[in-house]
């Protein structure tokens, strides 16, 4: 079922283009905060597990994917190593976590980031790094050096693609002038505003897998909607005999050959919803009602 959705290459690496989000293993809910509640560990690796079973070949996680018991990374070790052949692990670096879970604003050095890649490593129980994006969350002038810093890994064979994450076009244009890009994680959804779409358009101009993230909720995350009350995506939903959240994951990957989704849930029965989404096959009168303007921001 998940080969309906095709494939893309991150790289020299194809995956389907349906995946798999970690963020969810660890805790319950979506946000990643000191207070959140653990996710039952047998739970958390019957999800991974059936996962691989049904076909996903792409996981997405980080090293500050953790609660006060589990840590997305561990538990991706526990549940799949020795890993098998052709499975793509991506995982991020830049922004930390302290031990309590709080945020630990500091500068992003290249030792720092060495030191997140070999946290990475050691957790996942690998001597290399299928693919590690660069996390953006200011718009400073050291960029270049953050980059650079993971260019050097990558020469040293610590790593073998590097991304970059929630970045804006000129991030793209001045990593691509160090390294190669083989993605762009950026947050995209149905409603997407136009500096959203510019991304989506450049990376398929180039060739680069675009990976959004919060791809179900869209453009309604900030508000703190789910997009469950949208009259036009439910009415979409009825017609194919599937859920909201099933016709939106549909809708990200008709935007695109190069577009991936890596839908997260820590629940087997949502995980198979979310694989089964990569079948459903949108007409253009559904994508005409699922593009509406943008909300206002």
């Amino acid at each position: 079922m998940i080969d309906a959705a095709g494939t893309w290459r991150l790289g020299d690496l194809v995956v389907n283009r349906l995946g798999f989000g970690a963020m969810r293993l660890p805790q319950t809910g979506t946000a990643l905060v000191p207070d959140a509640v653990p996710r039952d560990r047998g739970q958390a690796v019957a999800v991974l597990r059936r996962a691989v079973e049904l076909g996903v070949d792409h996981i997405d996680t980080a090293a500050f994917y953790f609660s006060a018991l589990r840590s997305a990374n561990e538990l991706i070790n526990s549940a799949l190593s020795p890993y098998p052949d052709g499975l793509v692990i991506a995982t991020k670096v830049g922004p930390a976590r302290d031990a309590s879970g709080r945020w630990a604003p500091h500068a992003m050095t290249a030792d720092a980031l060495r030191g997140q890649v070999e946290e990475n490593l050691r957790q996942l129980g690998r001597d290399h790094l299928d693919l590690v994006n660069l996390r953006v969350n200011d718009d400073h002038d050291r960029f270049a050096e953050r980059f650079g810093a993971l260019a050097e890994l990558r020469r040293a064979g610590l790593i073998r693609h590097l991304g970059l994450s929630n970045v804006r076009p000129h991030h793209l244009a001045e990593a691509q002038a160090i390294a190669p890009v083989v993605c762009v994680q950026n947050p995209y959804g149905v409603g997407a505003f136009p500096e959203q779409e510019e991304m989506l358009r450049l990376c398929g101009e180039q060739g680069i897998a675009f990976v959004p993230f919060y791809s179900l909720a869209g453009t309604r995350r900030l508000a703190g909607l789910s997009g469950d009350d949208d009259p036009a995506t439910n009415a979409v939903a009825r017609a194919h005999g599937a859920s909201p959240a099933q016709i939106r994951l549909a809708w990200t990957l008709h935007q695109g050959p190069h577009v991936l989704a890596i839908p997260g849930t820590g629940d087997v029965g949502h995980l198979e919803q979310n694989i089964a989404a990569g079948a459903i096959r949108l007409t253009p009168d559904d994508l005409t009602a699922l593009a509406p303007s943008p909300s206002p921001r």
